[in-house]
């Protein structure tokens, strides 16, 4: 009796594990994770809602699958542009799976699926780098060009997996023609810089020409306007003198000896020798004899 209650008691323990081992339960707390059911290896059911779930002992079985982002850091790899240079470019890739039952029937892991993210990714890069000059993939260095190549990479939903973003960490250069490569882009740049050097000294000269043609025009003007001035103010200055001193003939000769006056003045202005007639009002005065 002894002995039948212990192999029953086993048994009813194996029971229990069994049981208890075809239990699962999904919750929120564990994120992006699905589980798929599994019979004789053959997928059966995919369960991915919260909640409690079965297996048929010993014949089904569960397979947790990772649904959420995923990090694929591709290794370096060479790609030649449509100008025949050569690049180095290292990049990498996120990923996700979409549809849990065919990832699994088709790439089974994810060491399967990132070889064939690997060659799906090296494909688009090598395609569209070589449809770009060497300069157009070194200008697309700002974000566009993981972008572009993001958008050439084969759809790969029939594997139930989607990358999500692409990125190109580094883009460079073989050592062996690094340096020729910079020489060949200085010496580009230096020709752009001479160049707008060159039509900045030719716009610098015509301005300054233009310039100086407009102030030799505006000093012409002046001097032309500051002449007539004079010139006006002069004949003004002179009218005034002779409607005053013009009415008689005292007023008359002291007209007369102020416009000698004015003609000595201008004489002397430069310097030089005057000769003044002794009979004329102005030797009397220069020499303080006159009564």
């Amino acid at each position: 009796m002894k002995k039948n209650a212990k192999v029953i008691a086993g048994a009813v323990i194996a029971i229990l594990v069994v049981l208890i081992s075809s239990i699962f339960v999904i919750n929120y707390n564990i994120k992006d994770q699905e589980v798929l059911i599994l019979q004789f290896g053959k997928v059966v059911d995919n369960k991915k809602d919260e909640g409690i779930y079965f297996t048929i002992p010993f014949i089904q079985s569960k397979k947790e699958i990772f649904v959420g982002e995923r990090l694929y850091d591709l290794p370096s790899t060479e790609v030649i542009t449509s100008d025949k240079k050569t690049m180095i470019s290292n990049c990498y890739v996120t990923w996700r799976v979409t549809d849990s039952k065919k990832y699994y029937q088709t790439l089974s892991s994810e060491t399967v699926a990132e070889s064939r993210i690997n060659v799906a990714t090296y494909n688009a890069m090598k395609n569209y780098i070589s449809s770009k000059t060497q300069e157009d993939v070194i200008g697309g260095k700002d974000g566009s060009l993981g972008g572009n190549i993001l958008k050439e990479i084969d759809n790969l939903t029939s594997y139930g997996i989607k990358v999500t973003k692409m990125e190109v960490k580094v883009l460079d250069l073989p050592d062996d023609n690094k340096q020729a490569v910079y020489n060949r882009m200085i010496s580009e740049r230096n020709t752009i810089a001479a160049e707008y050097t060159a039509e900045g000294e030719k716009e610098a000269n015509t301005i300054k020409t233009q310039a100086d043609a407009d102030v030799k025009k505006i000093v012409s003007e002046a001097e032309v306007t500051a002449a007539d001035t004079i010139a006006q103010g002069e004949q003004e200055y002179y009218s005034i003198l002779a409607e005053s001193y013009g009415k008689s003939a005292e007023r008359q000769e002291f007209y007369d000896f102020m416009i000698e006056l004015e003609a000595l003045k201008n004489s002397l202005k430069n310097g030089g020798t005057v000769v003044i007639d002794k009979d004329s009002p102005l030797y009397d005065i220069l020499n303080n004899t006159a009564g």
